[in-house]
C-alpha cells in the first residue's frame, strides 16, 4: 500500500493516542509513504506545544520528535511547492475546507498523478470526506467517511 501520511494520523501516533496503534500498523505495513513539508511541521508544532503544556515532559518529547526524524527521512516528503498552492486555493468538492487541509489535499493529489493506488492516511473528518470524493482511497477503512 502506497499512503499519504495526514498529520492528524501522524499526530495520533506519536501521541500514543487510542488510534496511535491503527495508524503505527498501516505506516508499518506501508511500502511508500508521502507526505508534506506541512505534516512535519504540524507534528513537531504539536510535540513542542505538548511539551509546554506539560503533557510531555522533556525526554517525552525528544523521544515522540526523534521518532518523527526517523520516520520522515524514509518518507517521500513533498516541498509546499506553488503547484500545490495554486491547487490548495481552488475550490474542493465539500467546502469550507482550512487552509492548511487544503495544502494536505492538494498535494495528497498531486502525488496520485504518478501514485494511481495512493491511499490518504488521516482521521481528520473533512479532509477523508473530500479526499474520497475527489476519487482517493482513505485508510483507515473501517471510519466513516
Amino acid at each position: 500500500m502506497k499512503l499519504y501520511a495526514e498529520s492528524s494520523a501522524v499526530v495520533s501516533w506519536l501521541f500514543g493516542e487510542p488510534r496511535g496503534d491503527e495508524a503505527s500498523r498501516l505506516l508499518a505495513s506501508a511500502s511508500t509513504i508521502f507526505a508534506s513539508e506541512l505534516t512535519v511541521l504540524e507534528c513537531d508544532r504539536a510535540l513542542r506545544a505538548a511539551e509546554a503544556r506539560g503533557r510531555l515532559d522533556g525526554a517525552g518529547a525528544l523521544l515522540s520528535r526523534s521518532r518523527l526524524e526517523a520516520a520522515s527521512t524514509t518518507w517521500n516528503v513533498y516541498r509546499v511547492a506553488t503547484g500545490i498552492v495554486d491547487r490548495a486555493r481552488r475550490p474542493f468538492p465539500l467546502e469550507p475546507v482550512r487552509p492548511l487541509d487544503a495544502l494536505h489535499l492538494a498535494t495528497a493529489l498531486h502525488v496520485s498523478e504518478f501514485e494511481r493506488d495512493l491511499t490518504v492516511l488521516t482521521f481528520d473528518r473533512r479532509i477523508r470526506l473530500n479526499a474520497a470524493a475527489l476519487g482517493l482511497e482513505v485508510a483507515p477503512a473501517d471510519e466513516e467517511t
